[in-house]
């Protein structure tokens, strides 16, 4: 069983997610916005449909974190999509949220990693060190 703690920062990060979902879904526009002109230059749709797909994303994320399904892999979506989401906005007032939203999402997954994953890991480590 995980600790209270785990199960806090798996809600918030289920709620932070859909709430940035249904916030991109009511102004697409304005969210596409923060994308650097460069990576609004490389998108194969438009501004408005890139941001509609992202807030489907982030929805999806939202919903396995708080069903409690799949906490890693959402987790680790959740971390690839910070990740962009952080080299596509470059630095602004909200970086530091973002990068406190991606540090929760690496705690969570590192947290939630199945235990046959976390052995395999372990096994390549150790086999290579003797």
């Amino acid at each position: 069983m995980k600790k209270t703690s785990f199960h806090i920062l798996r809600v918030g990060l289920a709620i932070t997610f859909l709430w940035i979902g249904v916030l991109i879904f009511k102004q697409p526009e304005a969210w596409g916005g923060y994308l650097m002109p460069w990576a609004a230059g490389l998108l194969p749709v438009p501004i408005e449909q890139a941001m509609m797909g992202t807030a489907v994303l982030d929805v999806i994320i939202g919903a396995l974190l708080l069903y409690d399904f799949f906490v890693w892999f959402a987790a680790l979506v959740g971390v690839i999509h910070l990740i962009i989401v952080l080299a596509v906005s470059g630095i602004t007032d909200i970086t530091v949220r973002d990068i406190g939203i991606l540090a929760a999402a690496i705690a969570l997954m590192a947290d939630s990693l199945p235990e046959n994953f976390i052995n395999k890991i372990r096994h390549k480590i150790f086999r290579r060190s003797s």
